[in-house]
This record gives C-alpha cells, structure tokens and sequence, in this order.
C-alpha cells in the first residue's frame, strides 16, 4: 500500500489536507479512528452551534413582547433539541465523507501509528491490521478534553465536553469549571435553557485571551443573565451524595449542583504515536516542533493542527493542512499566524483578530483605540439586540489597523472585514473612507474607525 501522503487524523486539518492534496494529484490515505470531522464537527464546533442557535431562539421568543408578539409559555424538550442537533452533525459528517470519496481519498478506519519514518501501521476498527507506505506522512491526531482526577470525573455527573453533548435531560442545576471559551460557550446555551449556573475560574478574568473591554462587559452580560461568575476561585475536591454533586472552594466555600462540566482546557493526542523514539522534537510545552511549513525535526514528517502547539483552532489547522499539503507537492508556501481571528459563540457572540489591548501594551507598542456601541447601531436598534460594541486598536504614527475586538449580535461574521483589513495592512483612515450599507451592523465597523479619528456621526 503505497501512497505520495497518509494522514492520521481525520479533523479539520486531516480531512481539508487530505482533499488538496488529492485535488494537487497525490495518491492519498486518510487514517481515522472514528468519525472524520474530528473533534470540531463531532463534539466541538458544530454540535454546539446547533445547541447555540437553539437556545438564542428561547432568548428570542423570551423578549418577543418587546417586539409586540405575543407567545403562550415557552417548554423546552432537550431531548428533541439533542436529536436536531446530532442530525445537523450527521448531515455534515456524511458531506465530508462525499467529499473524500469524490476526490478519491481513501479512507481506512482504525488507530494509525508511524513506526518508522514512511510507514503507518493501522489497526483496523473491524480488526487486523496494515502497514501503508508513504513518501509523506502528516500527523493530525488533535486533542482531548484535559482531566485533573481531584475533580471526580466519571463521564456521567462530572463530564467533559464530550459527554455534556449527550445529555437528553437538562439538569437543574450545573457547576462549570473554568472560564474559558468552552465554558462561557456552554454557560450561555444552558442559562438561556433554564437551568441555573455558576461557573468558577482561577483566573481574574473570563475569557482571558480575549481583549480586556470585551472580557468586563462579558462578564457584566452573562451575570445579568443570571450566570453565578466566580473568579479567582480554585476547586480542591469534589464530592458525590446519591443525586448531587459537590465541589469545595479553596475558601471553604460549598458548591452543589446536578451536574459539573469540566472545561480546563485540551490535552494533545500524542502518546501513542511513539514521536520520541522517531527523534521527533518536541517544544518546551510538549507539542511537536514544526517550521513554517509544518515539517517536523524528521523528514518526511509533518504535524499539523493543535498537537503544533501553535493557536488551537479548526480554521488554523486546515490552513496549516493545505500549507504542509502544498509544500510536499512542490508549492513553497508558508504558514503565517500573525493574522487569525477568533471566534466565541457566546449569547451575544464575541470575535477578535490581531493585538489586543493588553498584548499591545506588555510589547510596549503604541496604540490609539476607536470604539463604538451597538446601542446607537440603527441595525441593531431594529433588532433589539444592542449589547456590545465595536473597538478598533492601530498604530497611532501610521494609523494601521493592529487589532479589532467585537462584542455583539454576529460578531463572529463582522470579524471577517477587519481579519481582511489588516491582512491587507489597512489603515483607519482607509477603512472609514469605504462604503457601508445602511442599515447594517458593518456600520459599527466603520463609526468606530470613525471614532478612531474623533470623527463618529452617531455618537
């Protein structure tokens, strides 16, 4: 079995390699131990978008009289909101598995391993085994939900992201630990479906990565919303009675609750490959070192996706896919992480791309910030959704846009002219003097470029 590529792992970096490459005229095998689509289609991104879509429709209807609709009282059956949202993951899993198969990928389920450079020895899923030969092997194998074992994990009433996606009866009650992307994310589907949370950070912030005006009034947001925020706040034990669950606070402090989501973040999938013993190198943090064109320390070597250690997202881990893709075909492309948005589907969304606030100034770099609210938006005055606002960083010398953090109805949309703005190394200036339609949210864009400049019509 001789192939130009094997790729193990079938996520959004395998499967998006695995399609450019055989479009190139490589003769391709994809190695997956279950569902192409990975974590990202599976457990991740698009299951709980579904989920997100479903409950900023109950937050809809909830204020519909606002908007002069009347509507009799609002029943929530979770467990047909579960079957839509596994159909949607069906839907798209089974486009993914058109797609490798129109473009002639093949697809061997079961575990793959590199036993040697060139060569990748699979466990079957129906039992046996195979060994293929590659000219080119691309690692893709992706990450887990991280454990800490004083927090109880059982898969049942003490979950990880994987397992919350299962459930088909809401919980009265539910701690979530740590306040991160996936906790906010899941915090805010779950209190929009009634049940009663308290999320518990160790941090100062929620959200930390993102820029700081984003993380205050997110916060402010989701505790209007009924959301019990609890940072700087660490979980020493948790304890388990016949139908409750108990987690101690390193104050003394008792929390008990239905159900505990533990969402600390993503371990790598690596130990099972036997990199070490290959001479692949490793970082200080335990990811395999790659160049600029995803190739490892041993040639014919690549790694791509979060196991790189680079920025965790799916959108990045196909386009380091395509690059290490490219570079084996004779394409000497780079990969460039200095332009990456990224995105959170809170209840209202939040996206950022480029500095934030706080990493400008830990580099010491100068910046001029324009800012503008959704509550002077027309748009989304007419919507009833005004909460958020637009900020703008940039250079004050050269006026370059260095960043753009949006807090607000479809965030994660808008996002996309400023990623294209300062990709293209736009000035405020240039981006103020381009025409918005009206009435649109992108004129939030536009009025904080405005304001940038002290310039802003409405306000």
């Amino acid at each position: 079995m001789n192939y130009r590529i094997v790729i193990i792992g079938g996520g959004p970096g395998g499967y998006v390699a695995a399609i450019r490459a055989a479009k190139l005229g490589a003769k391709v095998a994809l190695v997956e131990k279950d569902q192409v689509g990975g974590t990202c289609l599976n457990w991740g991104c698009i299951p709980t978008k579904a989920l997100v879509s479903q409950a900023a429709l109950v937050a809809a209807i909830r204020r519909s009289e606002e908007l002069g609709i009347q509507v009799g009282q609002i029943a929530v059956d979770y467990g047909r909101m579960k079957e839509r949202k596994d159909q949607v993951v069906n839907k798209l899993v089974g486009g993914v598995q058109y797609l490798l198969k129109k473009n002639k990928v093949e697809v061997i389920q079961g575990a793959g391993r590199i036993v040697a450079p060139g060569q990748v020895k699979v466990d079957l899923k129906d039992g046996g085994e195979m060994v293929l030969d590659a000219e080119n092997i691309i690692l893709a194998t992706g990450t887990r939900p991280a454990l800490i074992p004083a927090l109880g994990y059982d898969g049942q009433r003490v979950m990880t992201s994987d397992e919350i996606l299962n459930l088909t009866e809401l919980p009265g009650e539910m701690l979530i630990i740590g306040g991160g992307v996936i906790g906010c994310e899941f915090a805010c589907i779950f209190a929009e479906l009634g049940v009663k949370i308290t999320i518990v950070e160790a941090l100062p912030t929620l959200l930390s990565t993102v820029d700081r005006d984003v993380q205050r009034q997110m916060q402010s947001i989701l505790k209007k919303r009924g959301i019990t925020v609890k940072t700087k706040s660490k979980i020493t034990a948790v304890t388990k009675t016949a139908d409750k669950v108990m987690a101690l606070l390193e104050n003394g402090e008792e929390l008990v609750a239905d159900k505990i989501l533990i969402s600390i973040g993503r371990t790598m999938n690596l130990a099972e490959q036997g990199l070490a013993e290959l001479g692949v190198q490793f970082n200080d943090r335990g990811a395999v070192q790659v160049d600029s064109r995803l190739r490892t320390s041993v040639p014919g070597i690549y790694a791509i996706g979060d196991i790189t250690g680079k920025i965790q997202l799916a959108h990045v881990a196909s386009a380091q896919g395509m690059v290490a893709v490219d570079h084996i075909m004779g394409k000497e492309k780079e990969m460039d992480y200095s332009v990456v948005p990224s995105c959170i589907f809170t209840i209202p969304e939040t996206a950022g791309v480029g500095l934030t606030t706080q990493e400008a100034e830990a580099r010491g770099i100068k910046i001029k910030a324009g800012k503008f609210p959704f509550m002077a938006s027309g748009k989304a005055v007419a919507m009833g959704e005004t909460e958020g606002f637009v900020k703008i960083l940039a250079d004050p010398d050269t006026d370059r846009i260095l960043g753009v953090h949006i807090l607000g109805p479809h965030a994660t949309d808008l996002i996309g002219e400023a990623t294209l703005a300062i990709q293209l190394g736009a000035t405020v200036e240039q981006l103020a003097g381009t025409i918005h339609a009206h009435p649109t949210l992108s004129e939030a864009v536009l009025e904080a470029a405005e304001a940038l400049h002290g310039m802003a019509v409405h306000i």
